[in-house]
Protein backbone atom coordinates (compact mmCIF):
# COMPACT_ATOMS: atom_id res chain seq x y z
CA UNK A 1 0.00 0.00 0.00
CA UNK A 2 1.11 3.73 -0.65
CA UNK A 3 2.08 5.93 1.69
CA UNK A 4 0.53 10.03 1.05
CA UNK A 5 1.60 13.10 2.39
CA UNK A 6 -0.25 16.46 1.91
CA UNK A 7 1.52 19.89 2.46
CA UNK A 8 -0.29 23.58 1.61
CA UNK A 9 2.30 26.22 0.27
CA UNK A 10 0.98 29.39 1.23
CA UNK A 11 2.69 31.63 -1.49
CA UNK A 12 3.41 35.55 -1.44
CA UNK A 13 3.59 38.40 -3.69
CA UNK A 14 7.24 37.72 -4.21
CA UNK A 15 7.30 34.94 -7.19
CA UNK A 16 11.18 34.25 -6.06
CA UNK A 17 10.41 33.07 -2.93
CA UNK A 18 7.62 31.17 -3.81
CA UNK A 19 9.90 29.74 -6.17
CA UNK A 20 12.77 29.21 -3.73
CA UNK A 21 10.54 27.72 -1.31
CA UNK A 22 9.06 25.10 -3.69
CA UNK A 23 12.29 24.28 -4.97
CA UNK A 24 13.27 23.52 -1.26
CA UNK A 25 10.30 21.64 -0.50
CA UNK A 26 10.67 18.90 -3.84
CA UNK A 27 14.10 18.52 -2.95
CA UNK A 28 13.57 18.11 0.73
CA UNK A 29 10.49 15.25 0.32
CA UNK A 30 12.86 13.77 -3.06
CA UNK A 31 15.41 12.88 -0.52
CA UNK A 32 13.22 11.01 1.34
CA UNK A 33 11.37 9.14 -1.88
CA UNK A 34 8.18 11.01 -1.91
CA UNK A 35 7.37 11.86 -5.95
CA UNK A 36 4.68 14.52 -6.27
CA UNK A 37 1.32 12.64 -7.27
CA UNK A 38 -0.83 15.60 -7.33
CA UNK A 39 -0.91 19.55 -7.53
CA UNK A 40 -3.40 22.40 -7.17
CA UNK A 41 -3.41 25.93 -7.08
CA UNK A 42 -5.96 28.86 -5.79
CA UNK A 43 -4.98 32.17 -5.37
CA UNK A 44 -3.34 31.88 -1.88
CA UNK A 45 -1.60 28.45 -1.42
CA UNK A 46 -0.33 25.07 -3.10
CA UNK A 47 -1.22 22.25 -2.40
CA UNK A 48 1.18 19.20 -3.38
CA UNK A 49 0.42 15.66 -2.59
CA UNK A 50 2.95 13.06 -2.18
CA UNK A 51 2.91 9.18 -2.56
CA UNK A 52 5.77 6.88 -2.27
CA UNK A 53 5.50 3.02 -1.78
CA UNK A 54 4.78 1.17 1.70
CA UNK A 55 6.41 -1.36 4.07
CA UNK A 56 4.64 -3.76 2.01
CA UNK A 57 5.72 -2.45 -1.08
CA UNK A 58 8.99 -3.56 -3.16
Amino acid sequence: MKEYQAVMLRLSRHARDDEDALTDLLNERSRGGWRPAMISQDEHRLTLVFERPGDGDG
